[in-house]
């Protein structure tokens, strides 16, 4: 199988939209809320200790980082949300970007989803969930730090999320697992995944058009 992202290299950083690389490769999206393992994800399918700094301190990407894999896809770090002490001013920044590049991006395919499996679907979560289906692209949750779970709640965790994304969001792209990034717990499967999301991609191609409330 594919690896999607080994050996993957930092190609730039963005605060802006202009300053977002030019189109022309598919790119995964990966976010989280702040201190759920989206680095740890990112370095684990990269096979690099240190590709996505790992910090004890929530909050601390402020932009979206892109990473390129050696088949040329993109990986982009988006910001993680959610933690309190981040200027609001700062805050209001990387949600009008984050939104708009969830909504408009083109080479975009898919979004990984980090949840931390013990604290999973926070309102914040689920607001990005209701930012970014609305597009038809499809959605990875990794129910990370799965290894700090015993055996049985790991199911039970995930069978309710899975539960939970099918009542509250139908027939939506979108699908769970665990993960753990110190077990290497599912990193088979989120490459998978992603790999059949770049296979599918092609420049140029169609997109739904983004629904907004009320439509």
């Amino acid at each position: 199988m594919k690896h999607p992202f080994h050996n993957a290299t930092f190609l730039t950083t963005a605060a802006a939209w202009r300053q977002l690389p030019a189109s022309g490769a598919p790119e995964v999206a990966f976010a989280g809320r702040s201190n759920a393992g989206k680095s740890s994800v990112i370095n684990a399918l990269a096979q690099r200790s240190r590709l996505a700094y790992v910090s004890r301190t929530p909050g601390r990407t402020q932009h979206i980082n892109f990473f390129r894999a050696p088949s040329g896809a993109l990986l982009a770090d988006l910001p993680g949300y959610g933690y309190a002490k981040v200027p609001a001013a700062v805050q209001r920044r990387w949600q009008i970007l984050l939104t708009r590049y969830l909504a408009e991006r083109e080479p975009l395919v898919g979004l990984v989803l980090v949840m931390d499996a013990r604290h999973p679907l926070t309102a914040l979560d689920r607001q990005l969930l209701d930012w970014f289906l609305p597009t038809g692209r499809p959605v990875r949750v990794l129910l990370t730090k799965a290894d700090k779970l015993p055996i049985g709640e790991r199911r039970r965790v995930l069978q309710d999320a899975s539960h939970a994304f099918a009542t509250g969001y139908g027939t939506a792209k979108i699908g769970a697992q665990l993960f753990s990034a110190t077990e290497r717990l599912g990193v088979a499967d989120a490459e998978a995944e992603i790999n059949a999301w770049i296979a599918d991609w092609a420049p140029g191609a169609p997109k739904e058009r983004p629904r907004h409330q009320g439509e």
